[in-house]
């Protein structure tokens, strides 16, 4: 009976660490103070070209950060193209009554989803994504860390 309990535990714990994202990677900002010359490039690959993603801007920031939302550039680079694609997004962080992401303790994260449909990658390969804030502040102080996450929809 002890063994039909252990190994349901196994199986338990096996199928809650599957995970549908593909990537998820974050970088620490120096000194909880990002710079407009911290730029991280972050590198993630796609094998399955014919499944949809959705893409998330990750940030982490302490609850003494001074504003609502924030303002970044996103560069990439497809594999074997030679040009980036910039694009710029305001984010809010905020509802009005509070932050939108998760916390605990000061600490917040948000994961902010960056378009509305899912996103098909034409090629495979590793793609090349840079990350800059354009915010009036610079430094922008209380920034823990910043990322992306790139994972398939939930069915």
């Amino acid at each position: 009976m002890k063994s039909i309990y252990a190994l349901a535990a196994i199986l338990l714990a096996a199928a809650s660490c599957t995970t549908l994202g593909i990537h998820e990677r974050n970088v620490a900002v120096p000194g909880h103070a990002w710079e407009s010359g911290f730029q991280p490039e972050l590198t993630f690959s796609v094998t399955d070209t014919s499944s949809a993603y959705l893409v998330f801007f990750v940030l982490r920031h302490t609850d003494a950060y001074r504003f609502n939302n924030i303002w970044v550039d996103i560069t990439s680079r497809s594999p074997g193209d030679s040009a980036d694609i910039k694009q710029r997004f305001d984010l809010p962080l905020s509802d009005g009554k509070g932050w939108t992401g998760t916390g605990v303790d000061d600490i917040f994260e948000h994961r902010i989803l960056l378009y509305r449909e899912p996103v098909r990658f034409r090629r495979p390969g590793t793609y090349r994504v840079r990350l800059a804030h354009v915010m009036r502040e610079d430094p922008l102080r209380h920034v823990l860390s910043v990322g992306l996450r790139v994972e398939k929809p939930k069915p």
